[in-house]
């Protein structure tokens, strides 16, 4: 299992041995400076926008007393419910020439087109500022998780040493929470870079749309997977540059003493209220408003036979892939149980590297190989069929689904397997031993047994896939049998054919879906403040 996870990715960074095209000559000499200097801006962007607002709503809501406090700790979570796709058409239909924001503003002030400013929010501008508040929950969550698991004595002791709130959080709690941060700061680069919705939306060439552009453009499945070897190769990068900055430095959290440091009254308390709605505005209520909004003005007809034909496949694909995902990742994580050997264990890493790789990478990764499996069925076909005197046809492997719940495993399975690891290690061995000696083999034991006591963590894995391909745009836009869509898919086409109302109701019933995972995530953390 964890080979057929990790082909998809050798067989991409394979390709940088393979010598250069027309193709890729090309693109070197017109546009890969470009590509590289706008992925680089972006993923710099959005990471340094969403480390400071996560970061800074963590503080305020793990170690702060202030009115609204409890509300702001889950309801932050919510733009991740929001797919960046989403987000980048409703701001554009917001804050176009058109839109209601620059219409009102030239009403009032009696303008005329040219005579004012107004930022373009189809832009690289627009690409981070979108980004960077569907993404900030990533670091949101592991900051406030690192700053509720510090002692509250070192920031007592810092306090008795003359240092004021803020130097206790420069000086104490930020150092302390470092690993939490730039974890999460590392997830938003990787979605950064793995984003093609919104920036393909924006108009912004990243190495995402250019491997688009080379394979469907230009035809040149080649060029199209060096682009993502290099890609992946900037998502290997931001995952060792945290290793070296790190160094040996250790982190420790000291006695699990936990107090509410600081209150808020008056001008601080409102300060801190109004820090933390900004991004829960920004990256969640607004967009859902405005949303509804867009829905309200299609017309009834809009929920038409042909939106539950694409629910249907949406949520088949979506259910197949959870149930898939969650099988391997049990047997995978089961098998570690069972023999804890090195074996075992690169197993289970090398079968979580797909998390890592964009989904266009991996649309590449998986039609490399499938395609020449293709080439080599219709021509065994071919001879088959004219030995035998029938006319020679040829076996699509690469145009059906299982090619796409095959990019779904490759792509999630990290997800179920972290799930379905965690409830395994909270099952105390002693268990496995008691059932052994009542003659119980380990497959008996793990369906009587273990199944049980798993069954939230196999259901928590597999919502956490179904909502992850829901909203799966790129693999599932370059994969996808012809003539066969889904809500994701047709969110992206009707937005990019200036048909935003339209997009709208597809992209609700996408957003009310994500709002799952966001609720179980919601729920742990109020469990875990208790």
């Amino acid at each position: 299992m964890a080979l057929a996870v990790a082909l998809p990715i050798v067989v991409v960074a394979l390709n940088l041995l393979v010598p250069r095209t027309e193709v890729w000559r090309h693109l070197a000499a017109t546009v890969l400076q470009e590509y590289v200097a706008n992925t680089l801006l972006l993923a710099g962007g959005v990471g340094a926008t969403a480390c400071v607002t996560g970061v800074g709503c963590a503080w305020l809501t793990a170690m702060c007393r202030f009115p609204l406090a409890r509300f702001f700790s889950w309801a932050l979570i919510l733009p991740l419910a929001t797919p960046a796709y989403v987000m980048a058409y409703v701001y554009t239909d917001f804050l176009q020439f058109s839109g209601p924001l620059q219409s009102g503003l030239r009403a009032l002030g009696g303008w005329h087109a040219g005579e004012y400013w107004f930022p373009d929010v189809r832009s690289l501008g627009g690409a981070i500022f979108v980004l960077a508040f569907v993404l900030y929950p990533y670091v949101y969550l592991l900051a406030r998780t690192a700053f509720l698991e510090q002692s509250a004595a070192a920031l007592e002791s810092a306090r008795m040493l003359g240092q004021g709130p803020w130097a206790s959080f420069a000086r104490i709690a930020l150092p302390l929470a470092r690993p939490g941060i730039v974890a999460g700061t590392a997830l938003c680069l990787m979605e950064a870079l793995a984003d093609y919705g919104a920036v393909a939306y924006f108009g912004v060439d990243t190495f995402s749309t250019g491997i688009f552009r080379a394979w469907f453009s230009l035809g040149d499945p080649v060029a199209a997977a060096q682009l993502g070897a290099l890609l992946l190769a900037g998502v290997a990068a931001v995952l060792l540059l945290e290793r070296v900055t790190r160094g040996r430095a250790a982190y420790h959290a000291g006695p699990k003493k936990r107090e509410l440091v600081f209150e808020l009254r008056g001008l601080r308390a409102a300060g801190a209220i109004a820090a933390c709605s900004v991004p829960l505005l920004v990256g969640f209520v607004l967009p859902a408003a405005l949303l509804l909004r867009l829905a309200m003005q299609e017309p009834p007809s809009g929920m038409t036979e042909r939106f539950l034909r694409l629910a249907g496949n949406s949520f088949t694909l979506a259910g197949a892939a959870a149930l898939l995902a969650v099988a391997c990742a049990l047997v995978i994580a089961y098998a570690m149980r069972l023999r804890p050997s090195v074996l075992t264990r690169w197993s289970s890493r090398i079968a979580g590297l797909g998390y890592a790789a964009p989904g266009v990478v991996i649309a590449v990764g998986v039609m490399v190989p499938l395609a020449a499996l293709d080439r080599w069925l219709a021509g065994v076909l071919s001879v088959l069929t004219a030995t035998a005197g029938g006319t020679p046809a040829a076996l699509a492997v690469s145009g059906t689904l299982g090619a796409m719940l095959y990019a779904y495993l490759v792509r999630f399975l990290a997800v179920a397997l972290q799930s379905v690891e965690a409830g395994l290690g909270r099952i105390r061995r002693s268990m496995d031993e008691a059932a052994r000696s009542l003659g119980a083999g380990p497959a008996v034991t793990l369906a009587r047994v273990h199944a049980p006591l798993l069954a939230r963590s196999l259901v928590a894995a597999g919502l956490l896939v179904f909502v992850d391909v829901m909203k799966e745009l790129p693999a599932t836009l370059a994969l996808r049998p012809f003539g066969f869509d889904t809500l994701a898919v047709q969110t992206f086409n009707l937005a990019k054919d200036e048909r935003l109302a339209e997009a709208s109701i597809p992209a609700l019933a996408i957003v009310l879906v994500g709002l799952i995972p966001v609720y179980l995530l919601a729920r742990a953390a109020a469990r875990r403040d208790r």
